[in-house]
């Protein structure tokens, strides 16, 4: 994979670097010129020297907004950052649903956003080209009764992301895109269950490809707007 000029030297904060998603876009991002910093709660290894491990507890609003200082500061600012802490709970009816689901996944989805978006703003909105983007799910527009927590949490963070859009709007070349996947599939998945009906899950390498893309894409083609990545 060759570098993207419009991606070479770019500074991109990965956040929820950890899990399939992530280490799929970290390693995108850096095969395409991205100094990337990979964020995650516990130390993560990458072997690329164009990636920075960085381990932050995004609940933790005063030590997030010290890390964003630090950060862009090191790097001499920050043109990206990609939300991709995840987390599900739900699979009962609405009447059973546990509320401690719904704190569980506050914090996840909601909160930890909350935090990285306060501390980055200042920082994308200065970025001569900044990117930023969350994964949400059709639940978020279309909940059922067995996932109300998680719709509810997914269209709290889809109704921040674009708060955030609208204060980037008037800066220099700047974007916040909701990208839109059923669910998520990886080349294990695949392996472990070949017989399983995967249709409409949409490849962590397909989803990378689509962030590292968001630099190749107009800004305001791509404020505020949800980018369905379901696979037709």
């Amino acid at each position: 994979m060759t570098e993207n000029p419009s991606m070479t030297g770019r500074v991109v904060v990965v956040a929820g670097s950890g899990g399939p998603a992530g280490r799929a876009v970290v390693a995108r991002l850096a095969a395409s010129g991205a100094r990337v910093i990979a964020a995650d709660r516990v130390e993560q290894e990458w072997d690329d020297p164009r990636v920075s491990a960085a381990v932050v507890d995004l609940l933790d609003e005063a030590g997030t907004r010290a890390w964003a200082e630090e950060t862009a500061a090191r790097h001499g600012g920050v043109d990206g950052l990609i939300h991709l802490v995840g987390g599900w709970r739900g699979g009962k009816p609405f009447a059973d649903t546990d509320l401690a689901d719904w704190a569980v996944l506050h914090d996840l989805l909601v909160r930890t956003l909350q935090h990285t978006t306060l501390a980055f703003q200042p920082h994308l909105a200065r970025s001569p080209r900044a990117r930023f983007a969350i994964v949400s799910q059709p639940s978020a527009r279309h909940p059922s009764q067995d996932a109300a927590a998680y719709a509810a949490a997914k269209a709290a963070a889809e109704a921040w992301t674009l708060a955030l859009a609208d204060s980037l709007a008037d800066a220099p070349d700047a974007a916040a895109t909701i990208l839109v996947v059923r669910a998520l599939l990886t080349d294990a998945m695949r392996a472990e269950r070949p017989d399983a009906p995967l249709a409409g899950r949409t490849h962590v390498d397909d989803l990378a490809s689509a962030v590292a893309g968001l630099w190749d894409r107009p800004a305001a083609e791509l404020n505020g707007t949800r980018v369905d990545l379901t696979p037709a």
